[in-house]
């Protein structure tokens, strides 16, 4: 399966796509970690990578994207795989879109995991970490509605929508079952 995971900041969209990944025998590609992996063995695309966020700017989505492309190339991404963190823009997913269509592949679908804004907070607040304050889970929400909620209406009818809301195995099964498994 291909798929697009979507949601807000704290819906928990990394630990769903650890579940996924293991239960569908594809590999979970996080932009995150993709950038981890790539600046820590300071391939190309890191040391371009790093330099943006050294400076404290966001990594362009030409870098981004080729990094994703170079990640999706790889074997055990052949029969499908499960992307969080990318696309987070329409112009993204059209780059995703052009390289799958080069491919001749195309996406089974897009999981949108739906959770209320206050949930997210409590959430991340919760978390501990020292960057997880109220006012910054809020622009980081905010950031999200401008730039990646698009990607909702974008997609249409590949949409699955996923309540996000309880407990993990719950959301799990609710996903694993909207896919059909």
């Amino acid at each position: 399966m291909r798929l697009v995971l979507l949601g807000p900041p704290g819906a928990g969209k990394g630990t769903q796509a650890a579940l996924l990944s293991e239960k569908l025998g594809v590999p979970h590609i996080s932009t995150g970690d993709l950038f981890r992996a790539n600046i820590g063995e300071g391939t190309p695309l890191g040391v371009e990578a790093k330099s943006y966020i050294d400076a404290g700017k966001l990594v362009p989505t030409d870098v981004t994207a080729r990094m994703v492309k170079s990640r999706l190339a790889e074997n055990d991404a052949q029969e499908g795989f499960l992307l969080d963190g990318f696309p987070r823009t329409v112009e993204q997913a059209e780059i995703l879109a052009d390289h799958l269509t080069e491919q001749s592949l195309e996406l089974d679908g897009v999981l949108n995991f739906r959770i209320a804004e206050d949930v997210v907070v409590e959430r991340m607040l919760a978390r501990g970490r020292a960057d997880d304050n109220e006012e910054t889970i809020r622009t980081r929400l905010s950031v999200y509605h401008d730039e990646t909620a698009p990607l909702i209406e974008h997609y249409g009818d590949r949409i699955i929508p996923i309540d996000a809301e309880g407990e993990v195995d719950e959301i799990n099964a609710r996903a694993m079952s909207a896919l059909g498994k």
